[in-house]
């Protein structure tokens, strides 16, 4: 079964409180290029920093979001409402400005708890009133691994873009996972089988590709109407801590207590042969997404093996971790994050990558 942190002391599942932004080397530019990811962008991150004064923002019940609305000087926000809605463009059209002139820039608010400080930009149509979101954060290059992995590996796809120190990103939609525990976990009409399936999913890619920190607020759940019922779909939108940390339990969301609503669900729900299928499931849909990018994620990876985006003593920590929980002698001859990710996905694919016919995917996958 899967297991909560209620049997551990809370302070040993936490994350790290800051974790340094490790800056995009040569390598990872160069990828970023060759895929079109890295381009020229109108307004950068340090545009956004020179606002005058910022007034907090807070929901319908009083409480503090951790948001805060930013004001700037007439001349500053006259600049940023017009390269604003141009990043817009370039994000969901690659550049395609013929349609800015009915946007505008409905508010810029600023994130002073995220390890990256991010910035939302909210873009109205000025003809219908409909809102989008979109953020714009410093470039990190373990969220940058973060963000390509789960592009490449999980069942969603990013739409995000760098340039210099700036990166920005699609809004991803869905229900906080906080806030689908307190509104939407008890009520009736909840399928509650396919909910524990679908975390018993999310908790195995997470593993699979050493994505930390997923407690609830850090992904979202989308529900879809389905001939009986509703399907879900868990979404990670908070990739800073992609294989940062140096404890294992770190990269299971399952460990966090902000998430033990969810285990409690699959513990109620699933038995151990089910758990097993569904992991056995989601592991043989990534390999199969592997093997389909098996270049483009040997090149990332490759790049991730040479780079710093750790401490010396977290890699250490991780690589014996690791060891001990496969029994896998090879972890121990990892130097880096990245050949940590890339023996780890041998390691937990390897039966799964096994099943693909060699005529399907010739060369070595890894």
């Amino acid at each position: 079964m899967l297991k909560s942190n209620t049997e551990t002391t809370e302070n040993f599942y936490k994350p790290s409180r800051k974790k340094p932004i490790y800056p995009i080397q040569k390598g990872l530019k160069h990828y970023l290029m060759r895929f079109g990811r890295e381009l020229q962008l109108p307004a950068l991150y340090n545009d956004l920093t020179r606002f005058t004064y910022t007034l907090p923002i807070r929901d319908k019940n009083g409480k503090d979001t951790f948001w805060e609305s930013a004001i700037y000087d007439m001349r500053d926000l006259e600049f940023l409402k017009e390269n604003l809605v141009k990043n817009y463009a370039i994000l969901k059209t690659k550049g395609d400005f013929s349609f800015i002139n009915h946007l505008d820039v409905a508010g810029i608010d600023f994130c002073y708890f995220g390890n990256s400080q991010p910035f939302r930009i909210r873009i109205i149509n000025k003809f219908n009133d409909n809102q989008d979101h979109y953020y714009i954060k410093q470039a990190d290059a373990s969220r940058v691994y973060g963000l390509e992995l789960e592009h490449l590996l999980s069942p969603n796809r990013i739409t995000y873009f760098t340039s210099k120190n700036t990166l920005i990103e699609e809004h991803i939609p869905g229900i906080p996972g906080d806030k689908f525990i307190s509104d939407y976990l008890y009520q009736p009409n909840l399928n509650a089988v396919r909910l524990a399936k679908e975390f018993v999913k999310f908790n195995e890619r997470c593993f699979t590709h050493l994505l930390g920190d997923m407690r609830s607020y850090n992904f979202v759940v989308n529900m879809i109407p389905d001939i009986e019922g509703y399907q879900y779909r868990i979404r990670a939108i908070d990739f800073d801590q992609q294989s940062y940390e140096g404890r294992k339990n770190l990269y299971l969301p399952q460990f966090f207590k902000e998430n033990n609503a969810f285990v409690a669900l699959v513990s109620k729900y699933l038995n151990q042969e089910s758990i097993a299928q569904y992991q056995a499931e989601e592991k043989t849909l990534m390999a199969f997404r592997l093997s389909s990018a098996k270049y483009r994620i040997k090149e990332l990876l490759d790049i991730m093996s040479m780079d710093a985006i750790s401490k010396q003593d977290k890699i250490d920590q991780l690589k014996q971790e690791l060891f001990v929980h496969f029994n896998q002698p090879l972890f121990l001859k990892t130097q880096t994050m990245g050949q940590i990710v890339k023996m780890q996905l041998k390691q937990n694919l390897r039966k799964s990558l096994a099943l693909i016919p060699k005529q399907a995917t010739p060369g070595k996958l890894l």
